[in-house]
């Protein structure tokens, strides 16, 4: 284990912690001395996940957490004050993009998508905004994605979302004042199972396509979430966004 000034000590719970960038996050926060709350719907990989955070010296319990719940959301801030007393950081990560054109109608998704990108987010600010104020400290790390800031086809809906979760993370910025910190990471194509979420089998083939053409690592942004944690309390890295180089 590394102890990063910064990050060392600090009570960490991450959402969609299962995979993907949440995965990620929680090994490197691990790696640095970071205490672990664990949340996501995949109980069993949260398991393998803690036991190798643990393997490594590092610290991490879990909850099974579906953002579309806001119980799960409070239990899961819950859990980090029962086990160490406190919270310092949340990291909404978990999102979802099932991609597809307008006209497939698929409204179900659209539904879903608005219940986990955007409810989901407030959820977590509704559950950990009073246990930061009574602290008097907290960050909120918030991953949006690129499509927050361009529209393109099939991403209409995804895109909406995400625009969405940019302007409620930027207003709970201008809201919080001087105790709590707002981070937005806005990552492009990253190396996750992200395209196999769209019904859609044209759009699934075009995003695995550009996936294994110009996607990054979880890593990478696993890395960005780690420079906003350890900034001193009186910086506030309020957005933070991640490309391939290669992506136009």
């Amino acid at each position: 284990m590394i102890e990063t000034e910064g990050i060392h000590g600090k009570v960490v719970a991450v959402t969609g912690a299962s995979g993907g960038i949440g995965r990620a996050t929680a090994l490197l926060l691990a790696e640095r001395g970071a205490r672990l709350v664990l949340g996501a719907r995949r109980t069993e990989r949260l398991t393998d996940l803690v036991a190798r955070i643990e393997k490594a010296g590092g610290t991490a319990v879990q909850i099974r957490t579906d953002v579309t719940r806001r119980d799960d959301l409070h239990a899961l801030v819950a859990l980090a004050r029962e086990s160490f007393g406190r919270l310092d950081v949340l990291v909404g990560n978990a999102g979802v993009g099932t991609i597809s054109p307008l006209d497939d109608l698929r409204v179900e998704e659209w539904d879903h998508m608005v219940d986990v990108n955007v409810k989901g987010v407030l959820h977590g600010i509704g559950a950990a905004l009073p246990v930061f104020r009574a602290q008097g400290s907290g960050h909120f790390i918030t991953v949006a994605s690129t499509a927050a800031f361009r529209v393109v086809p099939t991403m209409a809906v995804y895109a909406g979302t995400k625009f969405a979760v940019r302007a409620i993370c930027e207003g709970l910025r201008q809201e919080a004042g001087e105790s709590v910190r707002v981070t937005t990471v806005s990552p492009g194509p990253v190396a996750t199972e992200f395209a196999e979420a769209s019904s859609n089998s044209r759009v699934r083939a075009q995003i695995t396509k550009m996936r294994d053409e110009i996607a990054i690592p979880p890593d990478a942004i696993a890395r960005a979430i780690a420079f906003a944690v350890e900034q001193p309390e009186t910086v506030d890295v309020s957005e933070i966004v991640v490309r391939p180089t290669a992506q136009a």
